[in-house]
């Protein structure tokens, strides 16, 4: 069934879709693996047991998304050798020792504290348990440095020389780990994880607020979610703006597809808000634009000019079509963001923050935000930088293995059918731990001796009800 579909083409679409699954793990991962070291932090500082609570609540959840991220991210490995052998042997020699390291200093650490997080508290003391909570969260941001290098050269490469067989072989180490992208989409990708974990951590505390099982609980971790948000969403949108400025000096191409600017605009350019890209007739069809305000936001000038795709070959543009909306998806959730992170403000102000079921509805509808909005970052990134694995230095079609089409779909199909079952039933499992959260413990009843039989609990009950107000009538 297979047979007259195109074979890089379906090696992109498998590595799309099995790099979509695995992103959403990480994603969430790296921002819990933050949350529960602040939790343990905050418990052993204040020793309120709440905090303490929502970690041992949390770290259940953290295991099996580390769990996903880990399996669902080790078919990506097996691809570079079956359908991108060709580009493993060219880029191996710089991205091949990327991948070493991360797994050497970032994996090991994360796995090898982890067991102690999640089942050393009882039998290594409280500072070494803490310990091990900061060295997985470290772990954590470890990876997505090494994992954001690689993906950072192969956008903006640096640091590299060829060699007589066409590789690309390292002249220096520094430039290639730290090439001009990487510190811009470290920043972006860190940066969306907490807004990926504070948008689900605020989801399950509003679910839990509006059916009021566990106030103290989701109060508390609804609080810190939006405070979270409301201090994050505002530093993305502007390191997003430093990102986009960075991506238009070293991938123009790019810039101009997320724009959908097909034509050069020598006296500044408009920002097309919405429109359907016609990549054929190159031009963009019913578009809504304000003028010259890409050219303020792009160059800081009114009427500084900017290329379109129009001084680019046909062969060497980008699928314009979906760049140009999921970068638009990618802005749209952002500010969406910036508006729930604003209300919670207001809120918390009004001293509404644990009331305003608007502010929870909000929270709960955004709680997948994160996800949805990092895929459409990821799809703008990579796509954009079509036709190229490496940025203009190897073509996509240069770095297929030479294998058929119909081995590509086989495969296809089997990680469709496989990765649905399995990371499907997980998830679901881990959207069930999340609405059984523990309700809140009963207000203690008071400290005197257990009642036998025979004798009236009276005087306890009349000295409780004085110490609680009358909260409570029965014994």
């Amino acid at each position: 069934m297979f047979e007259h579909f195109d074979a890089t083409l379906l090696a992109r679409i498998q590595f799309a879709f099995t790099v979509s699954f695995h992103i959403i793990f990480p994603a969430f991962s790296i921002g819990l693996a933050s949350y529960l070291a602040v939790l343990e932090g905050l418990y052993l500082w204040t020793k309120k047991p709440v905090y303490l609570e929502l970690f041992d609540f949390w770290k259940t959840i953290f295991a099996l998304a580390f769990g996903m991220g880990v399996v669902s991210g080790i078919v990506m490995s097996y691809q570079f050798g079956t359908n991108w052998s060709v580009f493993s042997d060219k880029a191996g020699p710089v991205i091949g020792p990327l991948m070493g390291y991360e797994v050497l200093s970032a994996f090991f650490l994360e796995a090898g504290f982890l067991g102690v997080m999640l089942f050393g508290r009882k039998r290594v003391g409280p500072g070494l348990h803490f310990f091990a909570t900061l060295m997985v969260a470290f772990g954590t941001l470890m990876s997505a440095t090494w994992i954001l290098s690689v993906n950072s050269w192969m956008q903006t490469p640096a640091g590299f020389a060829m060699n007589n067989k066409g590789q690309f072989v390292p002249t220096d180490w520094w430039a290639v780990i730290f090439n001009p992208s990487f510190p811009y989409r470290f920043t972006h990708m860190v940066l969306a994880a907490y807004l990926t974990t504070a948008l689900v951590v605020g989801a399950v505390g509003a679910w839990h607020l509006l059916r009021r099982t566990a106030p103290l609980r989701a109060g508390t971790m609804f609080s810190m979610a939006m405070g979270m948000i409301a201090v994050v969403a505002p530093i993305q949108i502007f390191a997003g703006d430093m990102h986009g400025l960075n991506t238009l000096e070293h991938q123009p191409t790019k810039v101009m597809a997320m724009e959908g600017h097909f034509e050069s605009h020598p006296d500044g350019a408009p920002l097309i808000l919405f429109g359907i890209p016609d990549q054929e007739n190159q031009r963009i069809d019913y578009a809504v634009q304000i003028p010259k305000l890409s050219s303020l936001i792009l160059k800081h000038d009114l009427n500084a000019p900017l290329n379109g795709l129009d001084t680019v070959a046909r062969d060497k543009q980008p699928p314009v079509a979906v760049v140009f909306w999921s970068f638009r998806v990618m802005i749209a959730l952002g500010f969406a963001m910036l508006g729930l992170g604003l209300f919670s403000l207001y809120c918390r102000f009004r001293g509404t923050l644990y009331q305003n079921a608007w502010l929870h509805r909000f929270a709960l509808v955004m709680g997948p935000a994160g996800f949805v909005a990092v895929l459409a970052g990821w799809i703008t990134t990579e796509v954009g930088r079509q036709p190229y694995t490496v940025y203009g230095h190897l073509l996509t079609a240069d770095s297929i293995s030479p294998i058929s089409a119909p081995a590509v779909g086989a495969s296809l199909v089997a990680f469709v059918i496989v990765y649905f079952l399995v990371f499907g039933a997980g998830t679901f499992y881990i959207l069930r731990l999340m609405g059984r959260l523990p309700r809140d413990p009963e207000p203690h009843l008071g400290q005197g001796p257990i009642r036998s039989a025979g004798i009236t609990p009276a005087p306890a009950l009349a000295e409780n009800h004085a110490k609680h107000g009358g909260a409570h009538h029965g014994a």
